[in-house]
């Protein structure tokens, strides 16, 4: 081939190769890109839908006619509101899940012996009447338990005039044998004299430290015995507090009231703490044994 018709060939070659169209080329960067990109994701991005939850068919309905109601504009802008609205998880209060209690208490535990655990055992308490109530209380755990005790409370401190020890110190051989008579109660006669006979050295104890608040609360300077024990066997039955002030007690007159008893009389009443540490009420009472001592 001669040079003209080589340069004219090439003029007519060029010619074609400019009106090819640039879809042509478009496709084969396409293919280029979609094989290497194969390469670092290999993996097929498919299209997925998801279904709102029952709970929110309603909203999804009401978005729909809103959006059918308003601009181009404001349709847009809704429906990306709702592509990014997340779903929240309600997750139940503090108040509606289980409570950490003392390992003591299980299911079948008596409800007025679970509101006694809640509410007082642990509570530091300054009354007079309350704290002979509970050492009352806590005198008859020889014959009984605290559950069967609780369930006829409300009866015993009727019959006892509210642990008004004036009251109680006034009983004469009538009421005592009205109260040992007394069905509901179920009180041996010789736990109603004990009270009794208790009610009259407290009057007594009274007039010598100002009130039988003041008695107890100084043989523990004020301030109550705070326990962190993990375990129910880790509670002890007595302690040497307990002893010395069990001591004193029968030293003045009182019946009933061995270190046991004490103990027991104690841990009610708030002068030792031995809520386990894990149980939702340690902190709580610890936290109203660490406030200022007052008496009321």
């Amino acid at each position: 081939m001669s040079k003209p018709n080589v340069r004219r060939y090439n003029e007519i070659e060029k010619h074609k190769r400019e009106k090819e169209p640039i879809s042509n080329n478009y496709k084969s960067n396409l293919f280029y890109l979609s094989k290497h990109l194969k390469k670092v994701y290999p993996i097929e991005l498919t299209h997925k839908t998801y279904s709102l939850p029952s709970s929110l068919s309603r909203l999804s309905s009401s978005l729909s006619h809103t959006l059918n109601d308003s601009s181009p504009l404001d349709q847009k802008k809704s429906e990306v509101s709702a592509s990014n609205m997340v779903v929240l998880q309600v997750n139940p209060s503090p108040s509606e899940k289980e409570l950490m209690r003392c390992s003591w208490l299980t299911s079948s535990s008596d409800k007025a012996y679970v509101k006694f655990h809640d509410e007082c055992w642990g509570v530091p308490v300054y009354d007079d009447h309350r704290l002979f109530e509970l050492l009352s209380l806590a005198g008859l755990l020889m014959d009984s338990n605290w559950t069967e005790i609780l369930k006829r409370r409300q009866q015993i401190r009727e019959g006892f005039v509210g642990f008004n020890a004036k009251q109680v110190a006034k009983m004469g051989e009538k009421e005592i044998n009205e109260l040992v008579s007394n069905v509901s109660l179920m009180l041996p006669e010789n736990r109603v004299r004990s009270i009794v006979d208790n009610a009259k050295c407290i009057i007594k104890i009274g007039k010598e430290f100002g009130s039988f608040s003041c008695y107890m609360w100084n043989h523990m300077n004020y301030k109550p015995i705070i326990n962190k024990f993990r375990n129910a066997r880790n509670v002890p039955l007595r302690s040497p507090k307990a002893e010395a002030i069990s001591k004193d007690l029968v030293k003045r007159g009182f019946r009933h009231v061995g270190p046991v008893i004490v103990n027991s009389f104690m841990q009610a009443a708030g002068m030792t703490i031995d809520h386990l540490i894990y149980c939702f009420r340690h902190k709580e009472c610890v936290d109203l044994a660490e406030t200022p001592w007052r008496h009321f």
